[in-house]
């Protein structure tokens, strides 16, 4: 019997388009479903009741919640094909450091995670929805972030070497953002991460990439719609 597979999704979620990549490179066949974000279905509220959130993997009617468990039970579960997470356990350890630094936001005098806040996806909303010193520091803080995830790329063609991996994965999706994170915020990341933005290209020549990730265009245009509805000028 075929495996059941649904994707409950946003197309404009990052976090969303992490799962659509993995299951693009297992060569799985799967129902997308929108949600509306703003009325969530009941299937949505049923398989997510705590967090309420996209995206949700649901695989012969079980559901699996947050995108990067996602992404890792689907390397787990379909482990012949385009593996994502390495074999030896030392390097699977510095993939998942990695993504978790990707996500999460630490207090570093503390070391308490502040919230759970979501770095990059936190950082680059202040870079669209704030102006002035609030923005600065948002960017400047961003681009710390990415220069530290370029310095541990350096010369590799991928996070994890030769093979597009389960960092990459967890990164690329950000790449379509962009462009609106830039513009709103008059700065260029390619200025200050030349290597990131040629390893962003390198990623999106994979069809599971390109075919995933939304027309950073389309993107602007949604964010400038966000900022006239929240009143942003």
């Amino acid at each position: 019997m075929a495996d059941e597979i649904m994707l409950l999704d946003w197309w404009s979620s990052m976090f969303g388009m992490r799962v659509r990549i993995a299951l693009v490179e297992k060569g799985l066949n799967y129902e997308s479903r929108e949600e509306d974000l703003n009325n969530k279905s009941p299937l949505l509220l049923e398989m997510n009741p705590v967090h309420r959130k996209i995206p949700v993997l649901i695989h012969n009617g079980k559901p699996i919640c947050e995108s990067q468990i996602i992404v890792e039970y689907i390397d787990e579960v379909w482990k012949d094909k385009s593996p994502l997470l390495p074999t030896d356990p030392y390097q699977r350890a510095q993939a998942r450091f990695w993504a978790d630094y990707i996500d999460n936001k630490y207090d570093p005098i503390l070391s308490l995670n502040i919230d759970h806040v979501r770095q990059i996806f936190e950082l680059g909303g202040k870079i669209w929805t704030s102006k002035g010193e609030d923005q600065e520091a948002a960017k400047k803080e961003l681009m710390e972030c990415l220069q530290i995830l370029e310095g541990e790329l350096g010369e590799k063609p991928f996070f994890g070497g030769e093979n597009f991996g389960f960092v990459d994965v967890s990164l690329v999706t950000f790449s379509c953002w962009f462009y609106a994170y830039e513009s709103f915020g008059n700065f260029s990341i390619e200025a200050e991460c030349p290597k990131l933005i040629t390893w962003t290209k390198r990623c999106l020549q994979k069809s599971s990439v390109s075919s995933s990730l939304p027309d950073p265009l389309k993107i602007h245009d949604f964010v400038v719609q966000l900022r006239k509805k929240f009143g942003i000028e």
